[in-house]
C-alpha cells in the first residue's frame, strides 16, 4: 500500500506499505501509480491553493484523495504506536549532588546499564556499587552511590576570619575585602577548585598614601615616633601641630586619613584660659590666680577621706578653655546598728569598727543566712559617692539575738557551699 507523508519542510513524499491487517483496503496494483502521482499532486495542489489537481480534475477529486491519504496515514501511525509503547523502558536514572550527569540518556532500554560516576570536584564516600540495569519493568536496579565534594584548607591566616572553619569544599567562593585606609593588591576573590586548591591566593592589604602634611605658619610639626622619611605618609601614622609661644593652634592633631588626604595646616593664634574655680569638696594646691595662656597648668587635690576620680592636672587648652576637672567622691558609713562585716581582709563586729567610715570604691562584705539550708553566705557591697547599699537578704538581728545568740548569725554559723542565685552584691540602698 502506498501512502503520503509529510516531511518537515512540507514536501510530501510516497511511502509504499504491505497491505496486511487491513482487510477491507484493497490490494490491487491500481493503488500505485494513483498514489505515486497523488503525492505529486498533493504538491502541485498546495502549491496553488487546491485550486486545480495536476489532471485539472475539479478540486473534489482532490480533496477526496488527500482525505483517504491521512486516513491511511493515521491508521498507520497508530499501529505503530501501540506496537511501540508495548514495550517497558526506563527514564534518566535518579542520581543525588556530584553525580555526573552529562553521559546519561533520557530513556534506556530494558537490560541497558549504566555505570555511575562522580563529576569532576567530587569523590565517592560510599563503597556502593556504581553500575544499574534497566529492568523489565521499567524501573533501575538499586545504588547508594553518594558523592562528596574536595574540600579545600582555608589558609590560616583567614580561619580566624571563616568563624573557625579550616576547609571548604568545592565550588565555594571567597571574597576579600581590606578595611578603610588599605587597597588591596591582588584578586578580590578566590574558588575552591576540583583538585583541592584555590585559584588565586588571598590578596594584600597596603595602607593608603598620603602626602606629607605642612606645618603651620608660625609653627611646626612634632613627630609621634620617627620623623617622616621620603614623600609620603601612610594611613594611621599621626602627628601634633605646635605654634611658637604664646600662640596656639585652631586644632592640635593631624593624621593621614584613609580616603589618602591630610588636613591642611592649623592657624595659630593667640589664647587664654579663665581664672581657675575651685571643685566641691578639694582645693588648688597651687596656681596664680590669673588668666592663663595655653598649656599652663592648675592642680587641685581633694579633702580628707574624698576619694579623687580624673586627673589632677588641668591644662589650658588652645581653644581657650580648660579642661575636664577632677571630682571628690565621698566615703560612706556601715549603716548597721548590730552585725559582722567583713572589710579590708578582716572580720569586725560593727561596735569595733571605728572610724565608721568606707572610702568610695572601697568593698564591704555582709553576711546573709539561707534558712532551708541553715548556713550563711557572703554579699559584697561596694562604696559609691557616699552611698553604700545593703544586701536585699540582709536582716540586722535583734538586741536579744545578738548579744544572747551571736553564735546563731549567718556571719558565725557554717558558710553554704554554694551561695543563692543573685546573691553576690547588694541592691537595697540606705536612705
Amino acid at each position: 500500500m502506498s501512502f503520503c507523508r509529510s516531511r518537515g519542510s512540507g514536501e510530501l513524499t510516497t511511502v509504499t506499505e504491505p497491505v496486511t491487517g487491513f482487510p477491507w483496503l484493497s490490494t490491487a496494483a491500481d493503488w500505485a501509480a494513483p498514489l505515486t502521482a497523488l503525492c505529486a499532486s498533493h504538491a502541485r495542489t498546495a502549491r496553488n491553493h487546491f485550486r486545480f489537481s495536476s489532471e485539472n480534475k475539479p478540486i473534489l477529486y482532490a480533496l477526496q484523495m488527500m482525505s483517504l491519504t491521512w486516513s491511511v496515514v493515521l491508521l498507520c501511525q497508530f499501529f505503530l504506536y501501540t506496537t511501540v509503547t508495548s514495550k517497558k523502558v526506563c527514564g534518566r536514572p535518579p542520581i543525588t549532588d556530584g553525580i555526573d550527569e552529562s553521559v546519561l540518556k533520557r530513556v534506556y532500554e530494558a537490560g541497558e546499564e549504566v555505570t555511575l560516576t562522580c563529576e569532576r570536584g567530587y569523590l565517592p564516600s560510599t563503597p556502593s556499587p556504581r553500575r544499574i540495569s534497566c529492568s523489565g519493568t521499567g524501573d533501575w536496579t538499586s545504588s547508594d552511590l553518594a558523592c562528596s565534594p574536595i574540600m579545600c584548607p582555608i589558609p590560616k591566616a583567614l580561619q580566624s576570619l571563616a568563624m573557625g572553619r579550616t576547609e571548604a569544599p568545592f565550588k565555594s567562593i571567597l571574597n576579600f575585602t581590606c578595611d578603610d585606609g588599605y587597597v588591596m593588591l591582588g584578586f578580590n576573590s578566590s574558588s575552591c577548585l576540583h583538585d583541592g586548591t584555590w585559584d588565586n591566593p588571598p590578596p594584600m592589604c597596603k595602607a593608603v598614601n598620603c602626602p606629607l602634611p605642612r606645618p603651620p605658619v608660625d609653627g611646626r610639626i612634632v613627630h609621634e615616633k620617627n620623623p617622616f622619611t621620603g614623600t609620603n605618609t601612610m594611613y594611621g601614622q599621626g602627628w601634633t601641630y605646635e605654634c611658637n609661644s604664646p600662640k596656639a593652634p585652631s586644632y592640635e592633631r593631624g593624621s593621614c586619613t584613609a580616603d589618602g588626604t591630610v588636613p591642611e595646616p592649623p592657624t595659630c593664634r593667640e589664647v587664654s584660659c579663665p581664672i581657675p574655680t575651685s571643685i566641691p569638696n578639694g582645693v588648688i594646691t597651687f596656681a596664680v590666680m590669673k588668666e592663663h595662656r595655653y598649656k599652663e597648668t592648675v592642680k587641685y587635690a581633694c579633702n580628707e577621706h574624698y576619694v579623687m576620680e580624673g586627673e589632677p592636672d588641668i591644662r589650658c587648652t588652645n581653644t581657650g578653655n580648660w579642661s575636664a576637672k577632677p571630682i571628690c567622691k565621698a566615703p560612706c558609713q556601715v549603716a548597721i546598728k548590730r552585725g559582722r562585716i567583713f572589710y579590708n581582709a578582716k572580720k569586725i563586729w560593727i561596735e569595733d569598727f571605728k572610724p565608721n567610715r568606707v572610702l568610695h570604691k572601697e568593698v564591704v562584705v555582709f553576711y546573709c543566712k539561707n534558712k532551708p539550708e541553715k548556713c550563711g553566705y557572703p554579699v559584697a557591697s561596694v562604696c559609691n559617692d557616699g552611698i553604700l547599699p545593703l544586701p536585699e537578704c540582709f536582716e540586722e538581728p535583734g538586741k536579744i539575738e545578738y548579744n544572747l545568740k551571736a553564735k546563731t548569725l549567718p556571719s558565725e554559723i557554717p558558710m553554704c557551699a554554694v551561695p543563692p542565685p543573685a546573691a553576690t552584691t547588694a541592691t537595697r540602698t540606705v536612705q
